[in-house]
């Protein structure tokens, strides 16, 4: 028994110790984003827990393209059975891969919208910030296959995300 408790709290340090050495590195974005293909709707499949989101389920976000080049930007939930939207715009920051984007809600607040996952059908994508603190799976369908899943949640925490705190979105 007490070599398994070492056993467990050395597995544990090691982890943890892994996950800071990864969350030092500059977070890594796709290499590059067709933003005619991206715009569209999207589901969230799963989800690092924020409060602007808290009780939400049947979770989904719709881009478009503005006339000025920015994206418009129109989240949508259920919460307290109740259609819960809110509206904005994002502009991409990074014009050499379109993978960096800030997107705002509210004015003066803006967020960071890394793109660091995307398949090549643009049929899933992984969302999150540099700080590690925001992170979403996405897919343009309510459910994504859990192989596909797996592998970006390793993906996640090889880029140092707590993979830990995400939580799957109720969408079925």
């Amino acid at each position: 028994m007490k070599k398994e408790i070492i056993a467990t709290s050395v597995a544990l340090g090691l982890t943890a110790l892994a996950l800071q050495a990864a969350r030092c590195k500059p977070l890594e974005t796709v290499p590059y984003v067709d933003l005619k293909k991206y715009v569209g709707s999207w589901f969230e499949i799963a989800a690092f827990p924020q409060w602007f989101e808290s009780g939400c389920s049947f979770t989904s976000a719709a881009y478009g393209l503005a006339k000025d080049g920015s994206i418009i930007v129109k989240n949508r939930c259920i919460k307290d059975n109740k259609i819960k939207i809110a509206e904005g715009s994002a502009v991409v920051v990074d014009k050499t891969s379109n993978a960096k984007l800030e997107v705002q809600f509210q004015w003066p607040f803006k967020g960071k919208y890394w793109i660091i996952a995307l398949a090549d059908d643009y049929s899933y994508a992984m969302v999150g910030h540099p700080n590690r603190n925001y992170l979403w799976i996405l897919s343009r369908r309510s459910t994504l296959d859990e192989q596909i899943y797996n592998q970006l949640v390793v993906q996640a925490a090889n880029q140092g995300f707590d993979v830990r705190k995400l939580v799957k979105t109720v969408q079925v």
